[in-house]
């Protein structure tokens, strides 16, 4: 089989000028189950052999996924590990939510180029699904647009969705809040966008199919980090309330009402497991499970994959929606096992691979208007 791409010219817009060629090709008619042996080139020369696998078709088996943000160049501790599990087998997809190479565009872009060349043991094996932080934001986020191929969406992977085994899982911009320098149309663009998207997973036929929606935005709603009052300690997070002055564009509230029923965030150079939680209420399922039928989506920071930047440090005893936080380095692995149980785990890098932190989501409904936490009275 041989499959012919296309090439993209891009410069990069630091002082040099730079350019780069983007290289994208679209591989069609492949056998589900299949494995394949590939390698990428033209008469200027050949990469070494890679393999992939190709996905079961339709919503009955159990994808794994390797999930972490906040990965640099330099300290990115987690990566060893993460690429010696994604050879042995053990993820199907990688959700980098956020924040690469610190930063893809310094050096004329040369440390893009370097950061790519790391996650190749990675990204050339499995699916590579990413959004943009605030490291991605110069010029316009272009290092990060052109460097990824993401699907769908706007075509620029600033905000994309897609379908894997039980799950639809949707990545979207945090960004867009907080560089209005590139307009504010990119706001309500992206939140239409995200309605629509949820408004569709949401028919009868799809969310029976896939049950699980799952959401990757780069900076969290809620997080108990002492270095950062603009996402943690602020009660009008952008994130999380939209414009304050009448909480427009609100993600927390849309995620909500559609029945979204995990949130994957980072920034934070930490990893925190939220209670479930709305509006600063916790709604736990029940006092002896939180996590058996939640009656509000559950939220996790893991921004602790490894960077320059170093890691970040929690106020004690945080807040009352914080079920378990650690500053360790490390990544998560996720199971969606069925339609009903879904299992998170943390790996601590510097405890050797020892898994630190576990839950296990079990939900017998999904769906828009299922979540009761807006009955609650009590907020914190």
């Amino acid at each position: 089989m041989v499959a012919v791409g296309s090439s993209e010219k891009f410069m990069d817009g630091g002082a040099e000028h730079r350019v780069l060629y983007i290289h994208r090709v679209t591989i069609s008619s492949l056998t589900p189950g299949q494995k394949y042996i590939y390698h990428c080139g033209s008469k200027y020369g050949w990469s070494e052999m890679f393999t992939f696998k190709v996905m079961p078709k339709g919503p009955y088996w159990s994808p794994r996924f390797a999930v972490f943000g906040d990965m640099g160049n330099a300290n990115a501790q987690s990566l060893a590990r993460i690429q010696r599990e994604t050879q042995e087998g053990h993820f199907d997809a990688i959700l980098h939510v956020g924040d690469f190479a610190y930063d893809m565009d310094t050096d004329n872009g040369r440390v893009g180029d370097e950061f790519m060349r790391q996650i190749e043991p990675v990204a050339a094996y499995v699916p590579y699904m990413t959004c943009a932080g605030n490291h991605e934001n110069t010029y316009n986020f272009s290092n990060y647009k052109k460097r990824f191929s993401m699907p769908g969406g706007d075509g620029e992977g600033m905000f994309y969705s897609y379908d894997i085994g039980p799950a639809h899982i949707i990545a979207f911009t945090t960004e867009f809040m907080y560089y209005v320098e590139y307009g504010w149309l990119q706001i309500l663009n992206q939140y239409q966008w995200l309605e629509k998207d949820l408004q569709k997973a949401n028919l009868p036929e799809n969310r029976a199919e896939r049950p699980w929606i799952i959401t990757m935005g780069h900076r969290p709603m809620y997080c108990s980090n002492s270095d950062d009052d603009q996402m943690c300690t602020n009660i009008n997070n952008l994130v999380r309330v939209g414009i304050p002055i009448d909480h427009k564009f609100s993600l927390e509230d849309l995620f909500y009402k559609y029945g979204v029923d995990l949130q994957f965030y980072a920034h934070e150079h930490s990893y925190e497991r939220l209670w479930p939680v709305y509006n600063r209420t916790v709604c736990n399922g029940s006092s002896s499970d939180p996590y058996d039928n939640p009656r509000a989506p559950v939220h996790v920071v893991t921004g602790s994959a490894g960077c320059k930047e170093g890691e970040d440090p929690f106020f004690n005893p945080g807040f009352e929606w914080s079920a378990f936080r650690t500053s360790d380095y490390g990544y998560g692995r996720m199971t969606i096992y069925n339609h009903t149980h879904l299992y998170l785990e943390q790996v601590s890098d510097d405890k050797g691979g020892e898994v630190v932190d576990k839950m296990m989501i079990k939900k017998t409904k999904h769906g828009a208007g299922t979540y009761a936490c807006h009955l609650t009275p009590d907020k914190f």
